[in-house]
Parts: C-alpha cells; structure tokens; sequence
C-alpha cells in the first residue's frame, strides 16, 4: 500500500501541473517545503513504481496510474472540507488543514457514504471542483481578479485556500465562491482595486486579487 507521504507527493505533483507548463523538482520541493534530496529520493521511489515519468533534473509528470491515485486523493480531501463544513460546523479557514490529515485514512464506502449524505457535491467550500468517483475533474478557473478591466465582471469561483488568515480576510469581503464581482476602477502604480461584491463595495490590493479566480460575464446582476 502507498503511503501518505508518497500520495502527497503525487498530489502536489498533478496540482503543480495544473498551474505551470513544466513541473520540476525544484518547484515540487518548494510547494512541499522538502529538501531537494527527499524530493529526488521519492522521485525515484515512484519512478521506481511507474506512477511519475522523472528524468534528473528536468521536468517531471504523473503516469495515468499516478494521475489516478492523485485525484483519488484529491477527492478525499475535497468531500471531507465539504462534509466539515456541512455537517460539523467547521469554518472555510479550517477545513483544509483538518481534511489534509485525515484524507489518507478513510475507506472507500466512508467516501461514498458522506458523497450520498452531501447530496454528491461538485465543488468544495473554496470552490475547486470535486473530481468524480472515475476520476475526472473538470478544469479550474484559471482567470483572476487581477485580469479584469474596470467595467468587466462576472462570478467568483473559487479562491486559494492555501493561507487561513487571508481566507478569513476575503469572507469577510464576501469573497466567496459564486458570489456576483464586477471591476469599478483600479488605482494606477499598483494601487488598490474597486470592486463591487454582491451589491458591496470594496477596495482590495492586487495581491490578494490574484487569488480570487473568477469566470467573466458581462450579464451578472449586480
């Protein structure tokens, strides 16, 4: 059986391939915040069990076998931030850390109980798509914030969850997922944004912009 460490790995490896043309181990061991030893060593390890194509330092990528124990996982994680959520009251902040540690131990027929008992979401609480019981998972939203012109608008829908204080920032915002945006003016120099969210006006630094991805529509009411 494969451990947790090692479906990590594959984890952030199919992430990191969803937000860059060429996943190498330099930027896997940033991700991870692992030495580039222990990133070689696993490497080779799940080389070794044809889950992950890795040629020394060049770029590396999941085999299908890889690809599906990846989104397995992925799966896991984003049902349990659901289930969290829905059924015992934890917050958006919160959940990430809390299903990161269980995502390795549940059984399948648990996977499948809370995926029936949620009414078999789609998405998480941060907005990410669930992938399906076959392993597919439709493309995330890759256009943020920060690419909107003034005028421009359209929904949120999904934001990093990478960090819990600014997650709790941006719900106080109302930056939540499907939630109606629309880009009013953006200070030259980078200044601040005007946004309206949900009818409500606020100013928002480009940083955080950058982690508030949103699909454009100029027909969303506002």
């Amino acid at each position: 059986m494969l451990g947790s460490a090692a479906q990590d790995y594959l984890k952030n490896i199919y992430k990191l391939q969803l937000e860059h043309e060429q996943v190498t181990p330099a930027l896997l061991a940033a991700r991870m915040a692992v030495s580039a030893p222990a990133v070689s060593k696993m490497l080779r390890r799940l080389q070794s069990l044809k889950l992950v194509n890795y040629t020394r330092n060049q770029h590396l990528s999941l085999t299908p076998s890889g690809e599906q124990i990846a989104l397995e996982v992925i799966r896991h994680h984003r049902l349990l931030e659901v289930y969290l959520m829905q059924a015992l009251g934890y917050t958006w902040d919160q959940v990430d850390e809390e299903a990161e540690r269980l995502e390795h131990h549940i059984s399948e027929e648990f996977e499948d109980r809370i995926d029936s008992l949620l009414g078999y979401p789609t998405h998480d609480p941060h907005g990410d798509p669930i992938p399906t019981r076959e392993g597919h998972m439709e493309p995330p939203t890759r256009g943020t914030l920060a690419d909107l012109s003034p005028g421009q608008g359209g929904r949120i829908s999904r934001v990093s969850d990478d960090d819990p204080a600014m997650l709790r920032y941006m719900g106080r915002l109302g930056l939540y997922p499907n939630a109606p945006i629309r880009m009013l003016e953006q200070e030259p120099f980078g200044g601040p944004l005007l946004v309206r969210v949900a009818g409500v006006e606020h100013a928002i630094g480009r940083e955080l912009a950058g982690h508030v991805f949103v699909t454009k529509s100029e027909e969303e009411p506002l």
